[in-house]
């Protein structure tokens, strides 16, 4: 059957489990006419969900089912629709069926999660999660330490965020929820006393030295959570979350050169999560500024984040510095995030008005020509391209540039006086000369 190369490796059950004595009775003929209406059925469904037409979608795989009462897949569509009309209680039914039919499907237990989730029904939820834990154990641990949350089992919560720091590292999600956890009296109180004990049983354990210092932060006892941290350095030189609490301990006792060498061990992590890794920089981003002398080493940090593709490290460093108008130091990172992102037209912009700024007119030339050939219709780059001709007394240039320019604003006053301001010098000048 079509339908069976669809889906890869899944045989539509049924399709191919009826009885061999019953086919021998039957005509050629009257088989194919069968399939065909099986398959043409499915396919109308699949048509009409991808048209947001459920009922009929639903109806069509109704009449699959009376010819094969036990297909998994069926069911599995049948679940989709009614959870995209949020009828879950026949979403739930139908994902149920399918698991029956096949529980070595994981999508079809991913549906029956969803139902749950969507509900809220978090005690159900950590059943289904439990069992896709089977297949993808580190995805689902994720779900799982948050269902825990939701349903207040802290211990197990606790239990399992531990684990996790063990085996895959940390995460900042998962610290603000350790965090909350030990907040509550029920562990903070006496976990002081108990994570002491425990420590001094099993000295390389990390994770009881972290709940530790965590404990005490939260309770603004930071002599207490430094002089733990430290006591993780010496016990695990290579703790990378020492680091972390060094690092601003650090930073607090303005001991640059230290909390320098704390961040750099902890950028090199592969334990630590990056949310983390950039709260470290923006830390150490603010100091450098206060402490210019630290400027080389912010420039190296940043270096770190060059396979970031989610946040242009150096582009948001050198808007920290344009808002505090130092631009020699903006166009450093705006060159920098422009050369990781060559096609950012926020980057572009800001580094031509910094150039402007920073009275770097050739720069400003270059970099505006270069992206009208690029981008022909953004006035911006042409008014930038005019204002640096006019600053190098090339006026005809200038007019030029600035005539071809105006033809492309649409609706924006604010340039269109500056295109008229940066004109009407070019065209005095010109007169002169």
């Amino acid at each position: 059957m079509k339908i069976k190369a669809l889906f890869g490796g899944i045989v539509l059950a049924g399709s191919l489990l009826g009885p061999v004595a019953a086919f021998a009775q039957q005509e050629p003929e009257e088989i194919a006419l069968a399939n065909n209406e099986f398959e043409d059925n499915f396919y109308e469904a699949l048509k009409q969900k991808g048209m947001e037409n459920y009922d009929k979608a639903i109806a069509s795989l109704q009449k699959c089912l009376n010819a094969e009462p036990d297909n998994a897949v069926v069911y599995h569509e049948l679940g989709k629709n009614y959870f995209a009309q949020k009828n879950y209680f026949e979403a739930e039914k139908a994902y149920k069926k399918a698991t029956e039919i096949d529980p070595k499907n994981r999508w079809y237990w991913q549906g029956l999660y969803d139902v749950y989730y969507e509900q809220k029904d978090f005690n159900r939820a950590i059943t289904i999660v439990q069992k896709l834990m089977e297949w993808r154990k580190e995805y689902y641990q994720e779900d799982l330490v948050s269902l825990y949350m939701y349903t207040q089992q802290y211990d197990k919560a606790l239990a399992l965020i531990n684990e996790m720091e063990q085996t895959v590292g940390m995460s900042e999600k998962r610290e603000a929820y350790r965090l909350e956890i030990l907040a509550d009296s029920r562990y903070s109180k006496p976990k002081k006393e108990t994570l002491e004990e425990a420590i001094k049983k099993d000295p390389k354990n990390e994770a009881n030295y972290i709940d530790l210092i965590y404990l005490y932060s939260e309770s603004n006892q930071e002599a207490k959570a430094e002089e733990v941290a430290r006591r993780l350095e010496k016990e695990i030189p290579t703790s990378d979350w020492a680091q972390v609490s060094l690092f601003k301990f650090n930073l607090n006792n303005n001991d640059g050169e230290k909390a320098s060498q704390n961040m750099m061990q902890i950028l090199g992590s592969k334990k630590i999560d990056g949310k983390i890794k950039h709260r470290v920089l923006n830390e150490f981003l603010i100091y450098a500024n206060n402490n210019p002398a630290y400027l080389p080493t912010l420039e190296k940090a940043v270096t770190y984040f060059g396979a970031d593709r989610k946040v242009n490290v150096p582009k948001e460093v050198g808007k920290f510095f344009f808002n505090k108008k130092n631009y020699a130091e903006a166009i450093r990172y705006f060159e920098k995030g422009l050369a990781q992102q060559d096609d950012d037209s926020e980057g572009v912009e800001l580094l031509l008005y910094t150039y402007a700024e920073g009275g770097q007119n050739d720069k400003m030339y270059k970099l505006a020509t270069k992206y009208i050939d690029l981008y022909p219709t953004q006035p911006i780059l042409y008014y930038y391209a005019g204002l640096a001709a006019n600053r190098q007394q090339q006026y005809s240039k200038a007019k030029e540039w600035l005539e071809s320019g105006q033809d492309f604003i649409v609706d924006d006053a604010a340039l269109t006086t500056k295109f008229k301001q940066q004109l009407d010098i070019a065209k005095k000048a010109a007169g002169k000369i």
